[in-house]
């Protein structure tokens, strides 16, 4: 038993030193691969330009992560939010299915109608969306109506079994499909179909598995008291390793904490006191006039646990706030952090929002 949890261990460690930096771009390859099984299970027919119409509009939303050149600011402002709604999703449809109906036709070539395009296009850049509502870091769906981030917690950033899944409905078919050309053999329907469609389902039913685990661990963790504290607020969040890895973040009356939980289809077991535990700093005025700031503003629109450090400075005070817990990768591989200097009576002295400098050594 013990060699098992250390042989888990080094794989999760050694699986997010590999992966971390990688992070970014695979996510777009994920929604590749699903908008491309989406395309053999759903519109098997349509044409290769149709076929890259349906990639390039299940990858658009994925275009807010550029915003991380422009600054930490246009970062926190544009990533996850305006793209990622409902409205771009039909914007970026229509722009797809826009050269369609500009292409100059030959007189005897089959006049091909535009709907069909700008369904399958449609249909997935909302595949997009709804499965980053599975993650942790959120979108924002309905903007403008409403900038409320939906963040379900049941995925990871980077889901391999998802990965793997999407990538076995894909190659099996087509080495399947060359098998039998190579025997001479005739293929019934469209290629890829039967392949796509099962890894669909199969992925729909992981969804559905990590949906019930991690309600079983978030219950567990909402039932525990920490440091002789009850739970204020609590989340679960899935490990990239395994769907029955999870880990927790407590927030009490008086600190955070980060707690490694094993999930099994009946109940979760984890040892409270083991929790990594970091304290809430006292209530000041400094403390108080710095989370009034345009920049701590922005920050707490975004982060879900924020843990506030403040030190003393020859002139005041220098605040720092940031997304607890720091050593963990629980949405991006980017992060952002607030900090505010004050004066000894309380007064601004700067503000501003920076890239934290751990996780820019991980890009």
């Amino acid at each position: 038993m013990l060699a098992e949890k250390i042989w888990t261990k080094n794989l999760q460690l050694i699986t997010k030193n590999c992966f971390h930096e990688i992070t970014s771009p695979m996510d777009p390859l994920t929604h590749a691969l699903a908008s491309y099984s989406l395309k053999r299970a759903a519109f098997p027919r349509v044409t290769r330009p149709v076929t890259i119409a349906i990639l390039i509009a299940g990858i658009s939303a994925d275009i807010d992560s550029l915003s991380k050149f422009v600054g930490p600011s246009a970062y926190l402002t544009f990533y996850r939010t305006y793209c990622h709604s409902l409205l771009a999703a039909v914007l970026f449809s229509l722009l797809v299915t826009l050269p369609f109906l500009l292409r100059k036709r030959e007189p005897a070539e089959k006049q091909t109608s535009p709907l069909p395009i700008f369904i399958a296009a449609l249909a997935a850049s909302v595949f997009h969306l709804l499965m980053d509502t599975c993650q942790s870091t959120g979108v924002e769906l309905l903007w403008p109506f409403s900038t409320r981030r939906l963040a379900r917690d049941w995925l990871p950033h980077l889901d391999l079994w998802i990965l793997g899944i999407l990538l076995a409905g894909i190659l099996l078919p087509t080495l399947s499909g060359l098998v039998t050309e190579e025997i001479g053999a005739k293929s019934k329907g469209p290629r890829g179909k039967v392949g796509a469609s099962l890894a669909l389902a199969t992925m729909i039913l992981y969804i559905i598995l990590r949906f019930v685990l991690h309600g079983n661990a978030l219950a567990a963790v909402e039932s525990r008291t920490y440091r002789g504290e009850s739970p204020r607020k609590a989340a679960a969040f899935a490990e990239s390793v395994s769907p029955f890895r999870w880990h927790g973040i407590v927030e009490t009356e008086s600190a955070l904490h980060d707690i490694e939980i094993e999930v099994g289809l009946g109940a979760a077991s984890f040892d409270p006191d083991a929790a990594v535990t970091s304290y809430k700093p006292e209530s000041s005025p400094a403390l108080d006039v710095a989370r009034d700031t345009r920049a701590a503003r922005h920050f707490l629109q975004v982060t879900r646990f924020p843990k506030a450090t403040v030190e003393k400075t020859p002139d005041g005070f220098h605040i720092i706030l940031r997304a607890f817990p720091y050593s963990r990768d629980i949405s991006s591989g980017l992060r952002v952090h607030a900090l505010i200097n004050t004066d000894s009576s309380g007064k601004i002295l700067s503000q501003e929002l920076a890239w934290d400098p751990g996780s820019l050594q991980l890009q």
